[in-house]
């Protein structure tokens, strides 16, 4: 009975290890996620504003970052990147946290159950992502909302420098993260941060098949031999393009949502009315740069994830926990 217990009951020991390592996951996906956002963000900018910026005729991603470089300078591709490089080590913080402690619950059920393997199956994968999913998104969705506003709100205070040659950037100058939220408050209300958290919920539905897709692909190949880096980098750049294709048209609502001043109209409407002035096009405006950034930021962040948290492993053998005595 002792040794069957041992099994399954989790001693303390093994609770405050469980405990490391998922704090170590939510780290490592933190800081991934800053490193590949900091190499990314050109196109999170062209997307955004592509999403927002409904009324402007299409152009290309070169005319476009020729046109926000005119207007604004270089910096002006990078507009709200303090409030995304803070939202991205929250929203990673919070979902590898969450993530990891969800996959650990179903791994102890797994051991109790004596099943052959503790591998998550696809059900428990997409159970996993969802929990994790809904839980960042209640957090983090104000960091989004300042954000996306600052993307889009620099793009809308240099709309009368007409995008001619003649062009020059502008020189007024930027709000920042705390003015923006501030604004937000004074003008909106604090409810105003909570804007397109329905959209986001049911975008919730991105990082399961992200996830779920890598986690299955990557299980298919242990089976077969060493995953590698290289592997972790093209199965994260793969789930990320198959779920971003499939979940834009809500991206797109949800960027609108956040820009939109005033009363909320709801998702379904919004959805109705952007389909009825712009057409299905509408839904898919800026995806060429969305997708390309949500597949490079995804394969970095697998790559960057793994490594950091292998470094964290190894640094915790050289420096062995100390328990207290009491």
């Amino acid at each position: 009975m002792s040794k069957l217990q041992s099994k399954t009951v989790p001693t303390p020991a093994t609770s405050v290890a469980q405990q490391g390592d998922n704090v170590a996951h939510a780290l490592s996906g933190a800081g991934g996620g800053l490193l590949s956002m900091a190499l990314t963000y050109p196109l999170i900018t062209l997307s955004t504003r592509a999403q927002v910026e409904s009324k402007r005729a299409d152009s290309s991603t070169l005319d476009a970052v020729r046109r926000i470089v005119q207007r604004e300078g270089v910096t002006g591709l990078y507009s709200g990147l303090d409030s995304a490089l803070f939202g991205i080590s929250v929203t990673n913080f919070v979902y590898y946290y969450w993530y990891e402690w969800t996959r650990a619950f179903f791994e102890r059920a797994a051991i109790r159950s004596s099943r052959a393997s503790k591998k998550l199956t696809t059900i428990e994968s997409m159970i996993a992502g969802a929990i994790a999913g809904s839980a960042t998104v209640l957090i983090t969705n104000p960091i989004w909302v300042v954000n996306t506003r600052m993307t889009a709100r620099q793009s809308e205070s240099s709309s009368d420098n007409l995008p001619g040659p003649e062009s020059k950037p502008t020189t007024k100058k930027k709000p920042s993260t705390l003015a923006t939220l501030l604004s937000l408050f004074r003008t909106e209300g604090p409810q105003a941060l909570f804007a397109g958290v329905l959209p986001a919920l049911v975008l919730v539905i991105n990082p399961i098949l992200q996830y779920t897709i890598f986690e299955q692909l990557k299980n298919v190949l242990e089976r077969r031999r060493r995953v590698t880096p290289r592997d972790v980098f093209f199965l994260g750049a793969l789930g990320k393009l198959l779920a971003t294709s499939i979940t834009y048209p809500y991206i797109t609502i949800k960027s609108r949502m956040h820009v939109k001043e005033g009363t909320q109209e709801g998702m379904g409407s919004a959805l109705k009315r952007a389909v009825r002035e712009e057409g299905w096009g509408g839904l898919y405006r800026g995806i060429g740069p969305k997708v390309t950034q949500s597949v490079i930021t995804a394969a970095f962040l697998f790559a960057f994830k793994d490594a950091l948290y292998d470094a964290s492993v190894q640094l915790r053998r050289k420096v062995p926990a100390k328990l207290p005595l009491k």
